[in-house]
């Protein structure tokens, strides 16, 4: 018996180093496996023309890509060629609204025209409507849907069967701490980013065996410079100036360009998610580890928000007040005169 005890405890050491020595042989491979390149890859940024999208489309020309960006303004678009262009490399403005199939494949095909096949995807398009739900019609949750779910559909869709046949590819879905844990006051953004976090899985899963890495990337609040282009319902005032102010604070919210960085290391290595900055990671372990807590914490924070049922629509810019206009918010102001967000644009 004694034997037998001592053969097992033997099997279980050889099959316990024997697991380490292999994750260790996987670790050294990895650390060996030349590292993605961005450098001559066509890549395409939906959203691309201001905030995140044009801050990575920045950092992409300094690696020496080939940079696509389509947006739905064609002035904001035409700014950011603009910009783009002057700081060298090449770069391809198109209008395109991500909602329409249509329009995703003739942009698509125009990409292929210029440069051949799409290297990288990333899809950043987005929309923010910030109010209490009885604010909220459902017109405010198909639109959030089309644009956070259809939209990357439609594009992954248009540019994965040139993946696959040359068995490569990369596809970056940004979705949001919200399509972790949903957030008062943000329920068809929150339910539209779920939907995306929920298709971007999938999609990883089943295109893996293609050679094509799908990342799913979860950020917290940045400082893209977005409030004044996002929109407002309730009492929109009151409204925008606590979302403003969160955005605009160290420590709940993070620069636009490291937040970008660490989103493209993310897809360099083929992650299969980034959650990026730590209020994000914080959130999503609450949520998963303790979710009831979670909740009542959530529900807390909602009792302090402002209540009005007003269903009418305002954007930032129509919402400023003497409290959104002083130092709680410069750091924001600045991101967004930095990003192109300055400019009232379509949403």
């Amino acid at each position: 018996m004694a034997d037998r005890r001592h053969t097992e405890r033997k099997g279980l050491s050889l099959g316990t180093l024997a697991a380490g020595m292999g994750a260790a042989a996987l670790g050294v491979r990895r650390m060996l496996k030349p590292r993605f390149s961005f450098k001559d890859r066509t890549v395409v940024i939906t959203g691309g023309s201001r905030g995140l999208g044009l801050v990575m489309a920045r950092l992409l020309l300094e690696e020496g890509a080939q940079v696509a960006i389509c947006g739905r303004d064609g002035e904001s678009l035409e700014r950011a060629r603009v910009e783009l262009e002057r700081g060298g490399g090449e770069v391809l403005a198109l209008r395109c609204d991500v909602r329409d199939q249509v329009q995703v494949e003739a942009m698509v095909s125009a990409v292929h025209g210029r440069w051949g096949a799409v290297d990288v995807l990333i899809n950043n398009a987005g929309i923010i409507v910030v109010g209490p739900l009885e604010s909220m019609t459902l017109e405010d949750f198909e639109e959030a849907i089309d644009v956070h779910l259809w939209g990357p559909l439609y594009t992954t869709l248009a540019v994965v069967p040139e993946m696959k046949r040359r068995g490569a590819g990369r596809i970056v879905n940004i979705s949001s701490i919200g399509g972790k844990v949903s957030v008062p006051h943000l329920v068809p953004y929150s339910a539209s980013k779920f939907a995306l976090v929920g298709l971007s899985d999938g999609l990883r899963t089943e295109l893996a065996q293609d050679g094509i890495r799908v990342t799913t990337a979860c950020p917290g609040l940045m400082r893209t410079g977005s409030p004044r282009n996002a929109s407002f319902k309730g009492n929109h005032e009151k409204e925008y100036a606590w979302f403003h102010i969160s955005d605009s604070t160290m420590g709940l919210s993070m620069s636009a360009e490291r937040a970008a960085r660490k989103i493209l290391e993310a897809c360099r290595r083929g992650d299969a998610e980034a959650l990026v900055g730590l209020p994000s990671k914080l959130a999503a372990a609450g949520r998963a580890l303790a979710p009831n807590l979670t909740a009542l914490v959530l529900e807390s924070v909602n009792r302090l928000l402002p209540q009005d049922s007003d269903t009418d629509r305002y954007q930032g810019s129509e919402s400023e007040t003497p409290l959104t206009r002083s130092w709680l918010t410069e750091m924001s102001r600045r991101a967004a005169e930095r990003n192109n967000e300055n400019e009232v644009s379509l949403h």
